[in-house]
């Protein structure tokens, strides 16, 4: 699909998604990474502007080779695939550690306001393999690796995944300083700690009945997620759904190779509301474009990898210089530490 779009020459940015007004670009990271001081700042402000509007972007030349995402994607599978004792050996604890495996079902995920929607009813039809930053004392990661050689390749593969997309966030939260005006090193000393969780997601096969049945039913509730930013990898099946600005949710199609970025409410905070941190959820997923449904039952597994960016923990967030003018445009949170945030969020969700 990202072929069959046209090439822009003067911005670094084509369309993804345009539907119900909202709009999502592809925008490519390359002259980021790679270009003058000019090209960085174009890349910059077409990142902000995607966070301004619809919170939502994909990014191309990102970095992360695909052959990568592919070996990160079959070791998940096969952790899934693993005997749910096994799994369940692993369990998540509380949500100070974020660590470990939860079972399909035990997640409900959904707004804070949002107390009788039906993903607090409904649980989400998925199970997860959570991740944290490695060597944090009392917190230490659940991993497969005492099972067999497959277990400690699952350890090898993600703990060097979970570093190439640190440095990712690292240079995603770089564009965003610039394209707000700041010194591009302004959020380094915020999140070079890593507190940032990895999280493999599993979408069992389902009954397409399930959701005839059980109109409320989704794979993954509507939610807003919490922290800085997410870097979430697609497999080509589909199922995500953004909420557009009319209230109707957009399907935010798979395109190979980018990576799907979005803003939290952490930014969304941080930037006094400039950025927007948007609902999302994820469903059965959608008939391909020219194809009739195949006259099968069952919905077939999905996967995902979500990569939840985070500021450090310990670190104190309050509104950024330039986002607020005490008289006519006032901070509209009070300031509170990253840590205390995500745990307050992570607690009602399970």
């Amino acid at each position: 699909m990202e072929g069959n779009l046209p090439q822009q020459q003067c911005h670094p940015a084509s369309t993804a998604v345009d539907k119900d007004d909202l709009v999502i670009p592809i925008i490519d990271f390359g002259p980021f990474l790679n270009g003058t001081p000019a090209d960085k700042h174009e890349v910059a402000m077409s990142i902000v502007d995607a966070f301004k509007s619809s919170g939502f972007l994909y990014l191309k030349d990102h970095g992360v080779p695909p052959s990568v995402v592919s070996r990160v994607f079959g070791s998940s599978a096969r952790f899934f695939s693993r005997p749910q004792d096994q799994k369940d050996g692993l369990c998540w604890t509380s949500p100070q550690s974020n660590r470990g495996y939860v079972k399909t079902g035990q997640e409900k995920l959904s707004m804070p306001d949002d107390v009788e929607g039906p993903s607090r009813t409904t649980p989400d039809l998925k199970e997860t393999m959570e991740i944290g930053r490695e060597g944090e004392d009392n917190l230490p990661n659940r991993w497969p690796d005492h099972f067999d050689e497959e277990g400690k390749d699952f350890k090898e593969v993600m703990l060097s995944f979970f570093d190439m997309c640190k440095s990712l966030h690292t240079e995603v939260m770089r564009a965003i300083a610039l394209g707000m005006n700041l010194p591009e090193h302004f959020f380094d000393a915020y999140v070079d700690a890593g507190d940032n969780n990895l999280r493999l997601l599993h979408y069992p096969s389902v009954s397409k009945d399930t959701f005839k049945q059980n109109p409320g039913q989704v794979r993954a509730g509507e939610h807003s997620d919490y922290g800085s930013i997410t870097l979430l990898f697609q497999d080509s099946r589909g199922g995500l759904q953004v909420r557009s600005p009319k209230g109707t949710f957009v399907d935010a199609t798979p395109i190979a190779d980018t990576v799907v970025v979005n803003a939290g409410d952490l930014l969304a905070r941080w930037s006094n509301d400039i950025i927007k941190s948007t609902r999302h959820r994820v469903v059965e997923p959608p008939a391909a474009a020219g194809q009739e449904e195949n006259g099968s039952d069952v919905y077939p597994d999905r996967y995902s990898i979500a990569y939840f960016c985070n500021p450090n923990r310990n670190q104190f967030i309050e509104a950024i210089p330039g986002t607020y003018e005490e008289e006519s445009h006032p901070a509209k949170y009070p300031g509170i530490t990253a840590g205390d945030y995500l745990m307050q969020r992570l607690a009602a969700t399970i």
